[in-house]
């Protein structure tokens, strides 16, 4: 049960999955002019689903495109994507390579890296059949900027193009709760950090929790203080005690130390069988501590979408299959729709065993680049088993 580009899935009984999997967030998946993906149409989406490839064929684009869409592309997600990729200049007077008049600060963003002053299409971001089938479309604008009677600046976009005085550029974000404008100078600079520590509450009280997750996010220990307290002094402790044990099963305990108020101070510590003092998880090493952010992460995103980028990433192969495990139970009991990336044959060898024995809930998304074109072929039950057993090459 296959499908390559076309956005349906194969034959036999996936219907009926469909139906049975209505709740899921993203039961497809279309991307249009993101970053590298020109056009990506992916059928069928499970629970659990990891999308695998070569290099440069949009894994990380898709894990982006899904965290946009869920956020409504407000501002704070659109800096933290970009801020990631260290997409950002933070003074353009400072760069002399940079021509302050033609570059696009969100060019990155957008198909083909196209400069201000080039004509380029529209991101569009969608699902058809799932809790929010509108799509997050991203466009560019011009704004004509004058001051009012008052000396407040009034933009509008009516009548504004390319080169008029008083225009600016402005990206346009459509999506299910309205449209928003922002002046692209928002996000260069000072006025970028200014923008992403705002207050959006409006746009995000009707979507979901969606947590992105990986080794290049910028997670420090301390940075997840704010996910641990939520989830401290409740049963979702004990599973993150018990995703430290698959690595270290003599960890009995888990804490995050400081005060809530200091992000800066404080840091996660562990009480151990054989220690009488806690000891910083920091000293067990890269993949204690990317278990524990990825699980952590996981229980954060209760009813919403966990995104890891690189899911093997310091997991030796040896305890990847009881990872995956954890990952398929609280996905299901958190109602949790996962995506995770990967480049390891070990991660999609594992991650087909535990996927046999929830034949509903997995899927496997091998994306190829032909030319400017990705295409996706997603592999299910059968055929996923058989590719694994083979050794057909899926990454």
């Amino acid at each position: 049960m296959r499908s390559e580009g076309t956005g349906k899935v194969g034959h036999g009984g996936l219907t009926k999955e469909y139906d049975s999997m209505g709740e899921l967030h993203f039961p497809d998946l279309q991307i249009h002019g993101f970053r590298g993906i020109k056009d990506l149409d992916i059928g069928y989406l499970g629970r659990v689903t990891l999308i695998t490839g070569k290099n440069n064929t949009g894994k990380s684009s898709i894990l982006e495109a899904l965290y946009l869409h869920t956020r409504n592309a407000i501002p704070p997600a659109i800096h933290h994507i970009l801020s990631s990729r260290e997409e950002y200049l933070e003074d353009l007077d400072n760069e002399p390579a940079i021509d302050r008049e033609t570059h696009l600060p969100l060019s990155g963003l957008f198909h083909g890296f196209p400069a201000l002053a080039d004509k380029f299409g529209n991101i569009v971001i969608s699902t058809t059949r799932g809790k929010r089938t509108t799509p997050l479309t991203m466009s560019m604008t011009w704004l004509s900027e004058y001051l009012d009677h008052q000396g407040r600046w009034i933009m509008d976009e009516a009548g504004a193009s390319s080169g008029e005085p008083g225009s600016v550029p402005a990206l346009m974000v459509q999506t299910e709760v309205g449209q928003r404008v922002h002046r692209l100078t928002n996000f260069l600079g000072s006025n970028a950090l200014a923008l992403s520590l705002r207050s959006w509450d409006q746009d995000t009280a009707r979507t979901p929790r969606c947590v992105l997750t990986g080794p290049y996010r910028g997670r420090r220990t301390f940075d997840l203080a704010a996910l641990w307290d939520r989830i401290a002094l409740t049963s979702l402790e004990r599973e993150i005690v018990k995703a430290l044990q698959i690595i270290e099963p003599n960890i009995s305990a888990v804490s995050m130390l400081g005060s809530s108020g200091s992000s800066g101070e404080r840091k996660a510590m562990v009480r151990t069988k054989n220690s009488s003092s806690p000891i910083p998880l920091r000293s067990f090493g890269d993949g204690t501590n990317s278990l524990f952010a990825m699980i952590l992460s996981l229980a954060n995103a209760r009813s919403g979408i966990l995104l890891i980028d690189e899911f093997e990433n310091g997991l030796h192969y040896s305890i990847q299959p009881e990872a995956w495990k954890m990952i398929f139970r609280l996905a299901r009991r958190l109602n949790v729709q996962v995506f995770a990336t990967t480049h390891s044959w070990d991660a999609v060898e594992a991650f087909q065993r535990v996927a046999s024995d929830h034949p509903e809930a997995g899927a496997l998304v091998k994306l190829t680049r032909r030319h400017e074109k990705v295409f996706a072929s997603v592999f299910v039950e059968e055929e996923l088993a058989v590719a694994t057993r083979h050794k057909i090459e899926v990454r």
